[in-house]
């Protein structure tokens, strides 16, 4: 059992034991000296006695997690109970409006005085306001409808030993009617109090959004970084738990691995803001404005299961040209290729209009893994010598990290170099393309180069 229900429970159950004991008092006392307002709150309190042993079994039935058949958990049993306890309360308050209006009308003799029922009314007073304090303490720290309605009736019990001191008072002094009036003014707060608790339990029930839940909510997962935007937020309590379901756009062009991040860090966001939260979270990828025409071609060949690269875009002012490089099965036959390149064209053309111009060049795909091994010292030195030998330019300079393995394909190539930090991106790489080119020259056997030029002295 989780620390809130353990509390709650304990709570409910302290309260059992005082409702019966100032109810049985109450009662007693209004039967000996004929008070009907205090034979009335007797009754009132006994229905906040039958409402307290009801609470004490809901908050333990609510606090369960959800299950196959409760999928929002069990929450609602809350405001089911607290509408049965409302039910109960405005039964009472009717039974009370009837009496008491037949004894004004009958002219019933007052009751008689007695100064322990002021006695028990007193301590009833300073009872019902410690539970009616504890109650709404913890109601607000669980967000428990039930212990709320409990933490009502208290606070109305208050209220109505007040009325009912005035009422035997007025009898005291004379006034035969004072105590059918104070058995009214009870029927009445009784009344008031339950139209209150029972429009925000029919609400809850109704799935009416919390106030402020919303607007608090959209911000926080407005603020997590990659939401471009909120589609549809909605949200609606059970129990003390917040369910928020919400339409978060993100940017096409993410992974699925970063979208899952933007989702989790949500997820601890709202947590954070409201305790306890439920995100239902749903990914609407969406382009962004400053999205490039590459980001837009590479989303499509994604989108279609396909594997692209180096994607050349060309703007001719009246067109624009598209050069892709398109991997498939190397034991593919060339129709079935074909068929796939000119399916991938056909939906850049719908994205990107007809007149654009795309031409795909079509090659085998690189195996995922394969096999290969290291090449001999021998080998690793001459083509570490040769590489040093190509970069005599001094653009490129300390070769290092030569690295040479064997493959069914041919031998794979790699290498670290340094380069001038001032160098632009463009320079460097053409002057590690030109090295590339003379070891293919030099070294037919080397089927591909891969370089990682940096600056000196770097990380």
């Amino acid at each position: 059992m989780s620390n809130y229900a353990s509390t709650k429970s304990r709570v409910a159950a302290v309260s059992v034991l005082a409702s019966a004991s100032m109810a049985a008092a109450k009662f007693a006392v209004g039967i000996a000296i004929g008070s009907l307002a205090l034979i009335s709150e007797a009754l009132h309190s006994s229905i906040d006695l039958v409402a307290t042993i009801i609470t004490w079994f809901v908050v333990r039935v609510s606090d369960r997690p959800a299950d196959d058949v409760h999928h929002y958990g069990h929450g609602k049993i809350e405001s089911l109970s607290a509408l049965g306890v409302i039910a109960l309360l405005y039964v009472l308050a009717g039974g009370i409006l009837v009496e008491a209006t037949s004894r004004l009308r009958e002219g019933a003799p007052a009751p008689v005085f007695s100064w322990l029922a002021f006695g028990v009314l007193g301590v009833d007073i300073l009872v019902n306001t410690w539970r009616a304090w504890a109650l709404h303490r913890t109601a607000v720290a669980t967000k428990s409808q039930a212990l709320a309605a409990d933490a009502l009736h208290f606070a109305s019990d208050v209220l109505g030993s007040f009325a009912v001191i005035a009422g035997l008072s007025l009898s005291a002094l004379g006034f035969a009617w004072g105590d059918a009036a104070a058995a009214i003014g009870v029927a009445v707060m009784i009344s008031i109090l339950g139209l209150r608790l029972g429009r925000s339990t029919i609400q809850t029930l109704l799935d009416r959004a919390p106030e402020g839940v919303s607007d608090k909510a959209r911000d926080v997962i407005s603020a997590v970084p990659g939401v471009v935007g909120i589609e549809r937020l909605r949200t609606r309590m059970v129990g003390p738990t917040h369910f928020i379901d919400a339409l978060v756009e993100v940017p096409r062009t993410y992974p699925i691995d970063r979208i899952d991040e933007i989702k989790r860090r949500a997820d601890d966001a709202l947590k954070l803001a409201f305790e306890d939260a439920d995100l239902t979270f749903t990914a609407i990828p969406v382009a962004r404005d400053n999205e490039t025409v590459r980001e837009r071609i590479m989303v499509i060949a994604r989108n279609s299961g396909l594997a692209v690269h180096h994607v050349t875009v060309h703007d001719l002012g009246c067109k624009i040209t598209v050069s892709i490089d398109l991997e498939v099965d190397g034991n593919m036959p060339l129709v079935e290729a074909h068929d796939i390149a000119h399916e991938l064209e056909r939906h850049i053309r719908d994205d990107f209009g007809t007149d654009v111009e795309v031409d795909t060049h079509i090659e085998p795909l690189e195996p995922e893994m394969p096999h290969g091994y290291e090449a001999a010292p021998e080998r690793v030195e001459e083509i570490r010598a040769a590489l040093i030998g190509f970069a005599s330019n001094g653009a490129i300079h300390d070769i290092h990290s030569v690295r040479v393995r064997d493959t069914e394909a041919g031998e794979i190539v790699n290498f670290h170099c340094y380069a001038e930090p001032t160098l632009s991106v463009i320079a460097v790489h053409d002057h590690v393309d030109e090295i590339e080119r003379h070891m293919r020259r030099a070294f037919p056997s080397v089927k591909r180069v891969i370089s990682h030029a940096e600056p000196p002295n770097a990380d």
